[in-house]
């Protein structure tokens, strides 16, 4: 329905403004833009609706809550038709937070937080390696996060 959908320019500016302060109310974001609060409000439902906006986020420091490592996954599959399956599979992965399906050297790539080293050991040893499919892994930790932002779409 997205591809179908006709965004204007109110719609562009609420996206990009709610990309950088979610939490501003509709009544602010309506008086930014010279347009009533439910106005707003039908053109979010409407992004929503279209799957363009899915749904709101914090946007939590993991560190601060005790969440030590940050590591990215690169996931080597023993063929390309397992992914459905491997990736069915890897969502039941609490500590996955994000997963790609890629080109490239890897199949899939994933990124994943966890309390501290024991816990990433854990998810890879006793439940990355029992997923079907999988051939190998190759982890790459982060020591640090330079830059987090959302694309500029104005």
């Amino acid at each position: 329905m997205a591809s179908t959908l006709n965004l204007d320019k109110l719609d562009h500016q609420i996206i990009h403004h709610m990309m950088s302060d979610a939490n501003i109310s509709y009544a602010e974001l309506g008086k930014k833009f010279f347009v009533s609060a439910g106005t707003i409000h039908v053109r979010i439902k409407k992004l929503q609706d279209a799957g363009i906006v899915k749904g709101t986020r914090f946007n939590v420091d993991f560190k601060k809550l005790g969440f030590d490592v940050i590591a990215f996954i690169g996931i080597y599959l023993k063929e390309s038709s397992l992914y459905d399956t491997a990736a069915k599979e890897l969502q039941k992965i609490p500590q996955i937070v994000r997963l790609n399906y890629t080109t490239g050297n890897y199949s899939m790539f994933a990124e994943i937080v966890c309390k501290d080293i024991t816990e990433l050991r854990h998810v890879l040893h006793d439940e990355l390696q029992k997923v079907k499919g999988i051939e190998r892994t190759e982890t790459l930790i982060s020591l640090e996060e330079s830059l987090n932002r959302s694309v500029k779409i104005l």
